[in-house]
């Protein structure tokens, strides 16, 4: 476990931690790996990581962070957790940086830091886990110019701002934390050390992501002094989109965090081929199924499911349930199913089992065609009434949801996870339903820069059709709400 967290005394130049630079016996090193997760799902990135690698991780005073201790021959561990977006190796980390109370100050002392830091260790585990992923075919080249459809080019892009998504050139939506805008002067530093034999030279970036008020710098001027700095010690060559290595400066407040990239491409897209307008982040749809603990055998149903993000997830991870994903748009049904094939062609290709426990239907969400009490676990993303839907249109589907999940849900022991930003809607229409679900837990996440709520419901005990909430509308009203879920295409 890393405790960086002691000796903030330190001067600028010192080191708190010394995550990287942690012993090293023979060829195994042991160094401190950084990830980004969904803000709000800190806590359940933690518990994977002591569930599948066996050590404890540390949350970081920056929301949306997690580091913990790893040896280079458990390195590809790393790339088998599900609730991570991106993945650095820490070089050198500060818990309370001394900054100089002017720029130039400031910057002249970034300069000094490049040429004082312990990059040997950081950069070993970036060669290694770049012949990792050439053994696992994955993806070459550093180049993040990938176009991302639709609204996850808007929802990484804010999820950046919120410091959620570390690593990759794509993330146009940082204001003054990427690196882009000053392009050539802006670098990113590798080991020419490690690298030595090569060809070609090394190219290399430096991204900023900076939060806080009190600094007298910009995250660009960070970028390009740090960057210039460490093009001058390893004497790469500095390119802002075909890169080798990416160097990462993360400053919040009074921490700094200098880290090595170790994905190219966060890993929360990995499961999507087709995208809808609000299609979720596959690592928030772990955190939400790792919420509501599917158990084996478990009937899992998503009644909005859009793209079929939740439940794809839950096919994959958790497949010992079965998935019954459905929506009352054919355009996000046909998106389900075509999401479903390349995975099942993707599977298949890799010589795993290509079948996958998920169906797909076509229904009304307030009159679901499911057998009352059949469903153990109902899990959605529900309209936030932005993009998808409007607010006003919320407060007659909400009860009405809610209502019919009620009636397909087991009593007693089914649980409904719901995601959704129109917080008071979702509060009125539970109030309301309180006969039939009572509110256990709710988690506070980052959506595409909207903050939402994850609710966690249990069923109560209450038998459908002999409680007031059951007869709440009238049928008239119900059926009004089924022209409204044509605007409903969700994730």
């Amino acid at each position: 476990m890393s405790s960086q967290e002691e000796d903030g005394t330190a001067e600028p130049g010192h080191n708190t931690a010394g995550p990287s630079t942690s012993s090293s016996t023979g060829d195994i090193i042991t160094v401190t790996i950084g990830a980004t997760v969904p803000t709000g799902f800190e806590h359940t990135a933690a518990e994977e990581v002591n569930e599948k690698i066996g050590v404890d991780a540390r949350i970081s005073k920056d929301r949306g962070r997690i580091y913990f201790p790893i040896t280079t021959d458990k390195l590809f561990q790393v790339h088998l957790l599900r609730s991570v977006d991106n993945l650095f190796v820490v070089v050198e980390e500060y818990d309370h940086y001394q900054f100089k109370e002017s720029k130039e100050e400031t910057l002249m002392e970034m300069q000094q830091l490049a040429s004082k830091l312990p990059w040997t260790n950081a950069l070993e585990v970036w060669k290694l886990n770049g012949a990792l992923k050439k053994k696992k075919g994955y993806r070459k080249g550093g180049n993040g110019t990938k176009v991302k459809p639709n609204s996850e080019a808007a929802d990484a892009a804010v999820a950046d701002t919120e410091q959620q998504e570390l690593p990759l050139a794509a993330s146009a939506a940082e204001t003054p934390t990427k690196a882009e805008s000053t392009a050539d002067t802006e670098t990113s530093t590798q080991d020419t050390e490690e690298t030595g034999p090569e060809a070609k030279p090394i190219k290399f970036r430096v991204t900023c992501n900076r939060a806080g008020d009190k600094h007298s710098f910009s995250s660009n001027e960070a970028a390009r002094d740090f960057g210039g700095a460490v093009q001058e010690f390893f004497l790469w060559k500095a390119d802002m989109t075909k890169f080798d290595v990416e160097v990462l400066l993360n400053i919040h407040n009074e921490e700094v965090v200098i880290g090595i990239a170790l994905t190219e491409e966060s890993l929360h897209r990995r499961n999507i081929s087709h995208f809808g307008p609000t299609t979720l982040r596959s690592t928030l749809c772990y955190g939400m199924l790792r919420l509501c603990k599917p158990q084996a055998s478990d009937i899992i149903l998503d009644p909005m499911c859009g793209t079929g993000a939740i439940p794809l997830e839950g096919a994959i991870e958790f497949n010992s349930s079965f998935y019954v994903a459905g929506d009352n748009n054919d355009m996000a049904v046909n998106r389900t199913v075509n999401n479903i094939c390349h995975i099942q062609k993707r599977r298949a290709i890799k010589g795993s089992a290509s079948g996958l426990p998920i169906d797909t239907v076509r229904w009304d969400l307030c009159n679901l065609p499911i057998r009352t009490g059949s469903v153990d676990i109902i899990i959605t993303d529900m309209p936030f009434g932005k993009r998808m839907g409007s607010r006003k249109k919320n407060w007659d589907l909400y009860p009405s949801c809610l209502r019919e999940m009620a009636r397909v849900c087991t009593p007693g022991s089914g649980k409904a996870v719901l995601l959704t930003q129109d917080k008071k809607c979702l509060a009125k229409a539970i109030s309301r339903m309180g006969g039939l679900w009572r509110k256990l837990h709710t988690v506070w996440v980052n959506v595409g820069g909207l903050h939402a709520g994850v609710y966690l419901l249990k069923r109560t005990g209450a038998v459908f059709g002999q409680t007031p909430e059951d007869v709440y509308e009238s049928r008239g009203t119900v059926n009004a709400k089924g022209d409204e879920k044509g605007d409903k295409e969700l994730s």
